[in-house]
């Protein structure tokens, strides 16, 4: 009968945790970064392409969103467990023959917007440059590198022709994912904090008293259970 009690309260655990979110690699409940499906031209999403069509708007998405996997594999690497090298790798691989395409529908539309092919070409590097740099991920790399793994799954399950797709569906969140972040189930979190009051002789009576008048209120010991808050 005991062994049948445990039984059922492991089994009723699992029934609640299995209705939770899963728990993620950084946070016990991540901030929801979801956004809206995007068309690519948008302030903020990619750069922007004056006069570009429908076709090179979409190039430019799909452009952007392998160059932001392209900056998890090389910046997300402390946890592996996100696999954004494998995802990249097997998103250079799935969607090969699309990510061709679109970068021929970016040199053309360069080279159209341009007066001479090399300033097309230059222009295109710039895009290129702009692109990579537009991903960084200092102040949040956590968000950025959560976000950029599920996304990158997804992208190795996403069939061939449809990466243009995933990437107006999720460049929002990968955008989103930028901005700091910190837990969002327990928003405060306590912290031990080190300090010792002023030891200098002139702060101190030969009675090993406190001088207020000399050296200001003594601000020791710190307060017990100083609470600080993550951002929510």
């Amino acid at each position: 009968m005991v062994g049948l009690r445990i039984v059922g309260v492991s089994l009723a655990a699992a029934a609640v945790m299995g209705a939770l979110p899963a728990s993620a690699q950084f946070f016990m409940k991540s901030k929801d970064l979801s956004g809206s499906v995007v068309r690519g031209d948008e302030p903020g999403v990619a750069q922007p392409l004056p006069g570009a069509t429908d076709k090179e708007i979409k190039a430019g998405l799909t452009w952007t969103l392998r160059a932001a996997l392209n900056v998890a594999a090389l910046q997300c690497q402390f946890e592996p467990t996100l696999l954004t090298v494998d995802n990249y790798n097997a998103v250079l691989t799935d969607h090969r023959n699309e990510l061709k395409e679109s970068y021929d529908t970016l040199t053309a539309y360069f080279k159209r917007v341009n007066k001479t092919a090399k300033a097309g070409q230059t222009a295109l590097d710039q895009f290129g440059t702009k692109t990579y740099s537009s991903f960084n991920a200092v102040a949040s790399q956590y968000n950025f590198c959560q976000t950029a793994g599920k996304i990158g799954r997804a992208a190795i399950y996403t069939p061939r022709g449809s990466f243009g797709t995933l990437a107006q569906e999720r460049m929002r969140e990968l955008r989103n994912s930028l901005s700091p972040w910190g837990e969002q189930q327990f928003p405060r979190y306590f912290y031990a904090e080190s300090r010792v009051p002023r030891l200098d002789s002139l702060c101190w009576s030969k009675k090993g008293e406190w001088q207020t008048k000399k050296c200001g209120p003594l601000d020791f010991p710190p307060p017990v259970g100083a609470v600080s808050l993550a951002q929510r």
